[in-house]
């Protein structure tokens, strides 16, 4: 998929009936952003609710490993996103990391909402595809933490919000392919793994 991914960014195949020229434009002119934070952990009331908290690692995931509540939300720079945002990891191993949220929760200093009215898919797509760009334009390699500010100045290119809705929906349809097609995989693997336990008693 990143070959063709790579040929639909850079416009080298294009949809039927599009032929309008993209233009480039920062990802700060074209979403708000925010991120998080998180109530102290001292105060353990704060973490008794039903609000899942989001840590960088997590956003690709649709479980939490740790919930807040209300009163943990008011009393910290916690912040609420919704599914379909656009959550972008900004520190440590997982820095660059972009996802689609799956939940409904709140998300901490490390995590960085990205929301538009271009498509969301088509901009996580292209965050997606030019993950090892970014880390290498503005971490050096890995090295250092991302900011909202880096993250406003990334360019993308831009076609007309009917074919970014044809793009992401092709790029979605191949993902979720891949994704039912990894499960089928990992079902048939611990198949093989419970049967060699059991062979050989």
């Amino acid at each position: 998929i990143k070959g063709l991914s790579e040929k639909l960014f850079s416009q080298e195949i294009r949809f039927k009936g599009f032929t309008e020229k993209w233009t480039e434009k920062k990802l700060g002119k074209l979403a708000t952003f925010y991120s998080g934070g998180t109530p102290l952990t001292s105060k353990k009331e704060y973490f008794d609710g039903n609000i899942p908290f989001i840590r960088s690692g997590e956003i690709n995931s649709n479980v939490t490993e740790q919930f807040i509540n209300e009163l943990g939300l008011k009393n910290s720079s916690a912040k609420m996103v919704e599914v379909g945002d656009i959550l972008y990891a900004l520190y440590g191993a997982t820095s660059g990391e972009v996802a689609i949220s799956k939940i409904n929760g709140a998300i901490n200093q490390a995590v960085l909402c990205i929301k538009s009215q271009q498509n969301h898919y088509f901009i996580y797509s292209y965050l997606f595809h030019k993950k090892e760009h970014i880390i290498n334009k503005y971490l050096q390699g890995g090295q250092g933490n991302l900011s909202a500010d880096i993250v406003k100045q990334i360019e993308l290119p831009i076609p007309p919000l009917e074919e970014q809705t044809i793009i992401a929906n092709f790029l979605s349809a191949i993902d979720t392919k891949i994704q039912t097609e990894k499960n089928i995989l990992e079902k048939y693997q611990s198949q093989k793994q419970y049967l060699l336990q059991n062979l050989f008693i």
